[in-house]
């Protein structure tokens, strides 16, 4: 790998774009990367591993820091473009890390994504762009490297403290720089997979062991007081000999279990029979107890007869007497009847009495019904002056609507006069319209015809601008078109000149050993022509001159379409400026001239709208005038006739109200004196018919009392009231009834319980004992179901205990390749993970890996370690273990001087420079190798040479010089001024106010 050229913009400390040309820096071999401290020498750095791989290095990369330099103005994006060869091709990555920009509208900053850009050079196209994707860019760049980014940054960045660190530090410290760069986490998969594998196949074997033990755990629930008699299982799940204990411990389950089934069957047995002689002496007191209990209630309700036999007889004699005066009931209800009838009339007759004047209080019904037939004739002789009242009424409402109508007629003639007054003014202004809307539909019509050319010349205009921008883009293409020609016939005789140079080699290629030259005609070929560097084929002239003739074509397309598109831009520019050469065809002025004449042809439009409305209003006008002049005619008319007929009701109402006041006497009015007889009539009317009705009740009530008196004697009773008195209604009647009876049924009932012959013994017996019965078969039952239930939980015991050992037996015979597996895989675990018996070193398998890298690291730095410190210094790899650590990974150093091998942590700063330079140098080498072999042609190491003396520092950089030999180019970072005199090609970064700068001293 390669690089050629970096360009950094707004990065770090540079606020502006940087240009690093590593060609030029690389032709000496050796170069020197130096500046003051802060100015920006490892931002270079870290601009190339951003290039290559999207982030700077690991210690860098802290959250939250930006790539954005402070510096740099708003506007200019943070960009890094990187130009190297890898893998035999030249590619140019750009990127840009994700950073904020100003917004295109409005104020304030917007955050851009990151961005990034991949192109590669082809001899023949040029630059050639092949991918935008980050993950296409950064998977492409990794695999043509070989390297990841923390392998790059150890390898050809060389961080000098990073492996001074290394130096001192431990084997676990190590392991993990190790590991890093070669990659070995395959290995360590292996062993994390190894021991995935263990904990599984223990997982497998403890879930086994588990269900063993939870079946062992069922057996002992099923088993019950049997587990306890056996030994308890102590083995734990995962652990040997599990599986045995629990089969052993189920056999001793199952053979106690059958022992007590057979003791449960024999129980069983002496409870059924005790509980069936339980069953029957209970049956036999409960019967003497029932009979011993009937015998007693049949004497106490006998007893309790007797006592209710005198309210038997009472309600016996009640009854009877009750019925007797159900015989005198009508002649009852018919008295209380008449009595009834009698109080409303002589109420009714007292209300009637109390309406008449008091001169007629004891008037007798004939008196009051002669008063009511003389008030009656009044009545009749007032018709005639009710309907003349009635007609004075009538005529007082014609008189209304006369005086009504007036007032009509009076205003109808007031507004006529008012509004024919104003006739010729309303006429003139109507004909005033119609001549205006005549004048505006002609004025519409000479509008309408300007308004369509201006349009098409605002549409011409429109065209014309359009066709100007065409003509432009036209202009550009076939200036492009013709510089595209020319660069391509010039592409095109370059290469036939240098194919006419080479013709010779060209020749020489068909030349055929004993067959005659072309050209001289010789058949003998000593010294043919061979090819030289840039020889051009007949191919690629052909090539070239193809593309000047498509260049050509291209022209000859873009000239026509340029001649086209100038027609149409004429045609558009006469068509806008119309008839008048000297007119503005601007497209604002256009627009203006079609608005003004579209706003004056709307408002002439809408005044010629307005014609026909216009006639119409003065035609209804015209209208309104000779209906006025008519109705004004017709009121005068209707008041000289409404006087003709005021005259008339006035001489009829006079002769009416004579007539009504002689006959409405003292009243208001007629109708008032008719409905103060009407009154009078009504109340003597009412008055005579209670008289009379009083009189008839009083007759019929005095007859009830005769039939009433006749019925009580008939029915053997000396009074009515004492009849009354014994009278009962059917409910009382009906419950006499039903005590009687009740009483009788009784007494039956007790009669037929006293013959029964099987009670009167059971009394006769000691009185029985139920409860003391129950007792004992209640005791007798629960030992007959404790001995089922005993039977059928030890039958079901030993089922389940033959059911669950047949499950056990199962799962040990599952388990047994299971465990196999397992014993197999934890050896391999073991050995791998440095902790088995058999891994002497406890080495684990990735550091076992790691040790011998570390060897191959060792052995390559000894090369060049021993130069540099004059054969004193060797680097050894140990594997030897320091306390209680694993081994594997320890890294000495052999002095010759002393012949002792020492702990690189004892080397002096200057010494632990070199070291850590000649382990840099051999980690590049080793790790290259590891990548496939990629050759790296710059490396860059930082820091450290200010701890070296002259001759030391002489001694490092030949060994550094050394690596030109293999075409490589090694940039020193440093700030010490004594290689500024020693190395010449140097790159010199600067600090300064506004951002940091990159020169050349070449």
């Amino acid at each position: 790998m390669r690089l050629h050229r970096l360009s950094i913009t707004a990065f770090g400390p540079f606020g502006a774009t940087q240009e690093v040309d590593f060609d030029a820096l690389s032709s000496a071999g050796l170069f020197l990367l130096h500046g003051p401290t802060g100015a920006g020498k490892t931002s270079v750095l870290d601009a190339v591993c951003f290039a290559l791989y999207g982030a700077v290095p690991g210690a860098r990369q802290s959250p939250g820091a930006s790539l954005r330099s402070d510096h740099a103005p708003a506007d200019l994006p943070t960009e890094v473009q990187l130009e190297l060869t890898v893998g035999g091709r030249r590619l140019e990555v750009t990127r840009r890390p994700a950073q904020p920009r100003p917004k295109k509208r409005g104020d304030g900053f917007t955050q851009e994504k990151a961005q990034s850009r991949l192109r590669g050079y082809d001899p023949e196209r040029g630059w050639q762009a092949l991918s935008k994707s980050h993950q296409e860019i950064g998977d492409e760049l990794t695999q043509l490297i070989g390297m990841s980014r923390d392998q790059f940054c150890q390898v050809v960045l060389l961080p000098q403290g990073d492996f001074a660190r290394f130096l001192r530090s431990d084997a676990e410290a190590r392991g993990k720089l190790l590991g890093r760069l070669f990659d070995t986490r395959r290995f360590a998969a292996v062993e994390e997979r190894l021991a995935e594998l263990r904990r599984g196949a223990e997982a497998r074997v403890t879930a086994a062991d588990e269900r063993i033990l939870a079946l062992a755990q069922r057996i002992a629930q099923a088993a019950g007081p049997v587990g306890a008699e056996a030994t308890p299982i102590t083995a734990r799940p995962g652990g040997p000999g599990l599986a045995e204990a629990v089969l052993e411990w189920a056999a001793i389950a199952r053979s106690t279990a059958r022992e007590r089934l057979d003791i449960a069957h024999r129980f069983l047995t002496g409870a059924e029979g005790r509980q069936r002689a339980a069953r029957h002496a209970l049956d036999t007191e409960r019967e003497r107890a029932r009979l011993q209990q009937r015998y007693e209630e049949t004497v106490r309700r006998a007893a309790a007869l007797e006592e209710r036999r005198p309210e038997h007889d009472r309600c016996q004699e009640d009854l009877e007497r009750a019925r007797k005066a159900d015989r005198v009931a009508p002649a009852l209800e018919l008295r209380e009847e008449a009595e009834r009838a009698y109080l409303a009339a002589r109420a009714g007759l007292d209300r009637a009495r109390s309406l008449l004047t008091p001169e007629l209080a004891d008037a007798g019904a004939d008196q009051l019904a002669e008063l009511e037939r003389k008030f009656q004739q009044e009545l009749y002789a007032l018709d005639a002056a009710r309907q003349a009242e009635e007609r004075s009424a009538r005529l007082d409402g014609e008189r209304v609507r006369l005086n009504r109508e007036a007032q009509a007629d009076d205003e109808l003639i007031r507004e006529a006069d008012a509004w024919l007054a104003d006739w010729d003014i309303t006429r003139a202004a109507l004909k005033g319209r119609i001549d205006a809307s005549q004048e505006a539909a002609t004025r519409a019509e000479q509008l309408a015809g300007l308004l369509a050319p201006a349009r098409r010349r605002l549409d011409a205009a429109g065209r014309r601008d359009a066709l100007a921008t065409d003509v432009q883009q036209a202009e550009q293409r076939l200036t492009a078109a013709r510089e595209q020609e020319l660069d391509a016939r010039k592409s095109w005789l370059d290469l036939r000149e240098r194919r006419l140079r080479g013709i010779a080699a060209e020749l020489a290629a068909g030349l055929v050993t004993g067959e005659p030259c072309a050209v001289c005609g010789s058949a003998e070929h000593p010294v043919p022509a061979s090819p030289g560097d840039g020889h051009v084929d007949r191919a690629t002239e052909e090539g070239a001159l193809a593309a000047q003739r498509s260049a050509e074509e291209t022209r000859a397309r873009a000239q026509q379409h340029l001649g086209l598109v100038r027609e149409r831009h004429a045609a558009a520019e006469r068509e806008a400026r119309g008839d008048d050469a000297s007119a503005s065809s601007t497209v604002a002025e256009l627009v203006a001239l079609v608005d003004r004449l579209v706003d004056e042809h709307a408002e002439a439009h809408r005044l010629a709208a307005a014609t026909n409305p216009a006639r119409e209003a003065l035609a209804t006008a015209e209208r309104e005038h000779a209906e006025r002049l008519e109705q004004r005619q017709e009121a005068y008319s209707r008041i000289s006739a409404r006087t003709a007929a005021r005259e008339a009701l006035d001489a009829e109402q006079a002769r009416l109200a004579e007539q009504i006041t002689a006959a409405r006497g003292e009243s208001p009015s007629v109708a008032a004196h008719a409905e103060r007889l009407t009154r009078r009539v009504a109340r003597l009317a009412d008055a005579a018919e209670a008289v009379r009705a009083e009189q008839e009740t009083d007759r019929r009530r005095k007859e009830a009392d005769d039939r009433l008196s006749d019925a009580a004697f008939r029915a053997g009773f000396d009074t009515p009231e004492a009849a009354a008195a014994t009278l009962l209604d059917a409910a009382a009647q009906r419950d006499l009834q039903h005590r009687v009876d009740a009483w009788q049924a009784e007494a039956a009932a007790v009669a037929d319980r006293r013959a029964e012959r099987d009670a009167r013994e059971a009394a006769e017996q000691p009185p029985a004992r139920p409860s003391a019965a129950q007792g004992e078969f209640e005791t007798a039952e629960w030992l007959l179901r404790e001995a089922s239930s005993a039977l059928a939980a030890a039958d079901e015991r030993c089922g389940e205990l033959a059911r669950l050992s047949g499950e056990s037996a199962d799962e040990v015979r599952r388990l047994g390749p299971v465990r196999q597996e397992y014993e197999r895989i934890a050896r391999l675990a073991g050995l791998a993970a440095g902790t088995s018996a058999d891994n002497e070193r406890k080495m684990r398998l990735e550091a076992y890996v790691l040790a011998a890298r570390l060897e191959q690291v060792a052995a390559a730095a000894t090369a060049r370690l021993r130069r540099m410190s004059s054969g004193r210094y060797t680097l050894v790899h140990s594997d030897a273990r320091t306390g209680g650590r694993r081994a594997g990974l320890g890294l000495h150093v052999v002095d010759a001087w002393t012949g002792s091998e020492r702990d690189t942590a004892t080397l002096s700063g200057g010494e632990t420079f070199f070291a850590s330079l000649a382990l840099a140098l051999g980690l590049a080498d080793v790790v290259t190798e590891e990548a496939g072999g990629v050759r790296l042609d710059t490396l860059f190491i930082d820091e450290g040479f200010g701890s070296l003396d002259d001759q030391t520092l002489d001694e490092v950089l030949d060994v550094l010089d050394s690596l030109r030999e293999r075409d490589r180019s090694v940039g020193i970072v440093s700030h010490v001024a004594d290689l500024r005199r020693r190395i010449p090609v140097r790159l010199e970064v600067v600090k300064e106010r506004q951002g940091s700068s990159v020169r050349h001293r070449l």
